[in-house]
């Protein structure tokens, strides 16, 4: 495993433990306090159902621009991908979530211990941020939780909901949206 390669991988192990860390350390009464005051007003148990599920789908993703895929499909309507996703999660109970996002995590570090240097270069469509490289997508990944993690941290502190734009990048050069 090259320098590089080891290096995301670690990093996504590392940012999955914090991740773990911080939905663990939250009290229970906490689990349901609403974050995003759009779509469908996710609380945090739907935020952790949502790294779920993100992870999964960009497991997929970069399987097939490992393949020679181009990605993402046009015209993918990532916000309506996660709220079904969410949806089809809510109602867990919070530890089956941790375990399935611990799992999600551990395939998606597999995964990068198994590229190869020249694949980090290799070009897919992101569902966000359009055409970018396959080692960009694996530092967003945890980049995207970082986010979320943010917001929950502002919403406990404010009591609160945040309307779900104000912590997102710009979209391919466009403002954020959810």
């Amino acid at each position: 495993m090259t320098e590089e390669v080891h290096h995301l991988a670690q990093r996504l192990e590392q940012e999955g433990e914090k991740s773990l860390e911080f939905f663990r350390s939250l009290p229970e009464s906490a689990w349901e306090a609403q974050v995003y005051s759009t779509g469908s007003g996710w609380h945090i148990r739907d935020i952790l159902a949502h790294f779920t599920s993100a992870e999964r789908a960009f497991q997929a993703l970069l399987e097939d621009v490992l393949a020679g895929g181009r990605g993402a499909p046009l015209g993918f309507d990532i916000d309506d991908f996660n709220e079904a996703e969410v949806g089809a999660l809510h109602g867990r109970a919070a530890e089956a979530l941790l375990q399935a996002f611990a799992a999600a995590r551990a395939s998606t570090i597999e995964l990068a211990r198994r590229l190869r240097p020249e694949d980090l270069i290799q070009r897919g469509r992101h569902p966000w941020f359009g055409e970018i490289a396959i080692g960009e997508m694996l530092k967003l990944i945890h980049r995207h939780n970082q986010l979320h993690q943010r917001d929950i941290r502002k919403v406990l502190a404010s009591g609160f909901p945040l309307p779900a734009e104000s912590s997102l990048p710009p979209r391919d050069g466009r403002p954020g949206g959810a």
